[in-house]
């Protein structure tokens, strides 16, 4: 299996590890007291809040992971400043009851949708490529095809993540893949940037030292808050328990069916993040600056330092195309609405999952699981297996007592891969996220002009038990992965629209009612794409790879 190292971060035993026994009351409840021990979250342990990086075998090595599934709608437009600033409407997705949680056919969104996000490529003078030390944010000027030259200004990520309530609590996600929750029945919202530790044009990471610390994949992350200050600092070499600890009297919580209005644009200290609540009024907001902890890692593969250099991070281009990309992401991305999918596995069957992977409940008892979940359509038939890990029971919940795995669901079995999604059927499934179209412009008040379908399946079905994808030929590479008996996924989500005009609305799921388009289902994430990398140790030439699926529409339907 190519993917994490098994690692038993389960229950309140596993969080007592990392956190004094000062700042516990538990992993179901909420954590009362932030602690000044440091904290941080590892893609290597953490992939589900992780941006996923186009090879990453380079960077972690033979048990690399693979990630997660992240089908969005990507925008293009030519018009000066939609590469960096944007408004949507969201309308927050409103669970089933929680009465009866594990009944068979029944969903929620922490199972769907581990952490739904808007996404924008920033400058990061010390990320990958590592061959320039300069970036013009808000510039086209960064735009470099690898394939012509490796000198490809240095590129992070954002993604403005939503966190779906009711399931286990953060911090607990901090130290395990996958889901997690701010409060019991509110929804939440962090600011994460994710650099990149590499020199692909040398074959180098960053020192061993600091990749032992903090990584090579590397993340900066604060809650959104309500005076825009952030609850501890942002960066992994400074950061505490205290930046992964939701505060409701500091954070911005949000409700269930909650309407938006997301605004992301740049400023003098660095790129802001806004969330205008219309339906409560509040407005929570982060700006990624030196002010908030906000650090990007010093670059240093021969050394041993690990240092922490304070960045106000900017979006790095002017425009959103082809052409303005993330130059390691398995995904072309730049300015998105993408879904977090691919993690949520139900404990199920007969056989136990060992405790050197589901562990110890809070009490120090071994975890069972209850019988009544399910994978593969309801037949309680599959055997625990490899990618049952990073565990945690249902009686750690404070409100949705489901027990539930969260690494990356290699077997494609688990729940994202059932047809549970959004389909009316409010009393089994939730509503489904719903978005506007960004706008640009100093008004927000010009569309983008192009919509694009993408997602990065052939990445994740490269580590498939059976007919693996070939991500250099996109051999058995299929918009329906195979379980591990070599069986299409029951059901894979997929996007539609609903309304007309400045009413109208994308939305991701099943068949949803009143949908007006639904683009061909699975069909509308196009044919594979055929990428361009810098070869790893290669001097700067480039390699192809076939990380993901993508189809651009030639007008923006909504």
């Amino acid at each position: 299996m190519t993917q994490v190292k098994s690692r038993a971060f389960l229950g309140a035993l596993a969080l007592a590890a990392v956190l004094p026994v000062a700042a516990m009351s538990g992993v179901g409840g909420s954590v009362k007291a932030a602690s000044p021990q440091l904290a941080h979250i590892s893609c290597y342990n953490s992939a589900g809040i992780c941006t996923e990086v186009g090879n990453s075998e380079e960077v972690f090595g033979e048990d690399h992971y693979v990630g997660h599934d992240e089908p969005g709608v990507h925008f293009f437009s030519d018009q000066p400043g939609a590469g960096n600033q944007f408004q949507s409407q969201l309308t927050l997705p409103v669970d089933p009851p929680a009465s009866n949680p594990n009944q068979p056919g029944k969903s929620y969104a922490f199972e769907l949708n581990s952490g739904s996000w808007y996404g924008m490529t920033l400058c990061d003078t010390q990320s990958y490529p590592e061959q320039v030390k300069t970036c013009k944010p808000d510039s086209d000027s960064n735009i470099v095809d690898p394939a012509i030259s490796p000198k490809h200004p240095g590129a992070a990520f954002l993604e403005l993540q939503f966190y779906p309530p009711g399931w286990i609590q953060w911090p607990a996600w901090q130290v395990a893949v996958g889901t997690g929750s701010c409060d019991p029945t509110k929804w939440c919202a962090a600011l994460n940037v994710d650099s990149l530790l590499e020199d692909p044009v040398a074959g180098t990471l960053q020192n061993a030292t600091c990749a032992a610390r903090v990584g090579v994949e590397t993340i900066n992350f604060a809650f959104l808050t309500l005076n825009g200050k952030s609850t501890g600092p942002a960066n992994p070499i400074d950061s505490t328990v205290g930046t992964f600890t939701p505060d409701p009297t500091r954070d911005l919580f949000m409700n269930s069916g909650d309407k938006l209005a997301v605004t992301i644009h740049d400023t003098a200290n660095g790129l802001q993040t806004i969330i205008r609540d219309k339906s409560t009024g509040q407005t929570g907001l982060m700006t990624a600056s030196k002010a908030n902890g906000f650090a990007h890692i010093q670059y240093d593969p021969t050394g041993t330092s690990c240092n922490a250099l304070p960045y106000d991070f900017h979006p790095m281009y002017s425009t959103s195309s082809e052409k303005t990309i993330l130059p390691w992401g398995a995904d072309q991305d730049n300015i998105a609405f993408t879904d977090e999918i691919g993690h949520a596995s139900l404990c199920h069957g007969s056989t136990p999952v060992p405790a050197s992977q589901f562990g110890l409940d809070s009490s120090g008892n071994p975890i069972t699981c209850p019988t009544t979940n399910f994978e593969e359509s309801g037949v309680n038939s599959e055997p625990t297996d490899a990618d049952d890990d990073f565990c945690f029971p249902g009686s750690e919940a404070p409100r949705i007592h489901v027990s539930m795995c969260t690494d990356t669901n290699t077997g494609f079995d688990g729940q994202t891969y059932q047809p549970v999604w959004p389909d009316g059927n409010t009393a089994l499934h939730p509503t489904p996220y719903q978005f506007s179209s960004p706008m640009t412009g100093s008004s927000y008040n010009i569309r983008y002009s192009r919509a694009v379908f993408e997602v990065d399946l052939p990445d994740i079905e490269s580590t498939a038990a059976v007919n693996p994808c070939d991500r250099s030929t996109g051999a058995n590479c299929t918009h329906f992965p195979l379980t591990d008996d070599g069986q299409p996924v029951a059901f894979y989500p997929f996007f539609s629209t609903t309304g007309t005009g400045a009413a109208c609305r994308w939305q991701f799921g099943n068949h949803i009612p009143g949908s007006a388009n639904d683009f061909g289902q699975n069909a509308q994430y196009g044919p594979l794409l055929n990428a361009n990398y810098i070869l790893f140790g290669g001097g700067g030439t480039t390699v192809t790879r076939f990380n993901s699926f993508r189809k651009i529409l030639s007008t923006n339907p909504c």
